[in-house]
């Protein structure tokens, strides 16, 4: 399919915060002409999943809409369409995006355009395969990333390997069924795990099912 994606505007409200957003129409839209998404293992059935604003990553920046970021350098993993990054651009704070998809940071400086905001710096990166020039940060976030077994080893890693010995991370897990595992992978790693469940979810559907996963290490 060469066509162009088709897309839709909507506007996401935090309190007095507006972030204005184009994504993907539905989860049916798939564009890959040159070939890129395939070779990078992305299939035509996986193509759409980051263009699409999920009920984890609206947790996640409600989570994060009123959180303590002053000071600390932030990072968002495997951001799909960056909501809480954009809703923390906004605020003013020091966040990098990352994701592995070919057509997210295309996404990422049309939607911060689309705010007026200052660009957030961005890298695609691979957990598997880390070559990426990110350096350490304070704060980890991110939401849904758990989609296969092989990705809880993964993310553990590339999570540890980019936190610094101080590190917070928060990650909005819908209920796949592995957060316990990743939990005790971070254990190991000598961070302090606890779930909790979100409250005042009025801007979803339907009830979460899901989990926020906080991890804490102390340097």
């Amino acid at each position: 399919m060469t066509t162009p994606v088709r897309v839709r505007y909507q506007t996401v409200e935090f309190g007095k915060i507006d972030i204005h957003l184009c994504t993907l129409r539905d989860n049916q839209q798939f564009s890959d002409p040159k070939g890129i998404a395939e070779e990078l293992g992305i299939s035509s059935a996986l193509w759409p999943l980051f263009g699409i604003i999920w009920p984890s990553s609206l947790v996640l920046a409600n989570y994060m809409s009123d959180y303590e970021t002053d000071g600390k350098r932030i990072l968002e993993v495997g951001c799909g369409m960056a909501l809480s990054s954009l809703l923390l651009n906004k605020q003013h704070a020091n966040i990098t995006a990352t994701d592995y998809h070919p057509e997210v940071e295309t996404f990422l400086q049309r939607n911060t355009d689309l705010n007026h905001d200052d660009e957030i710096k961005f890298e695609r990166v691979d957990w598997a395969e880390d070559h990426s020039s990110l350096g350490q940060f304070d704060l980890i976030i991110g939401s849904d990333l758990l989609y296969e077994n092989q990705h809880i080893q993964q993310l553990a890693d590339f999570i540890d390997s980019h936190a610094k010995p101080t590190c917070e991370v928060i990650i909005v897990d819908p209920g796949r069924g592995r957060k316990n595992k990743l939990s005790l992978l971070m254990d190991k790693y000598g961070y302090s795990p606890s779930h909790i469940k979100p409250i005042n979810t009025d801007y979803l559907a339907h009830p979460f099912k899901g989990d926020i996963l906080r991890f804490k290490r102390e340097g």
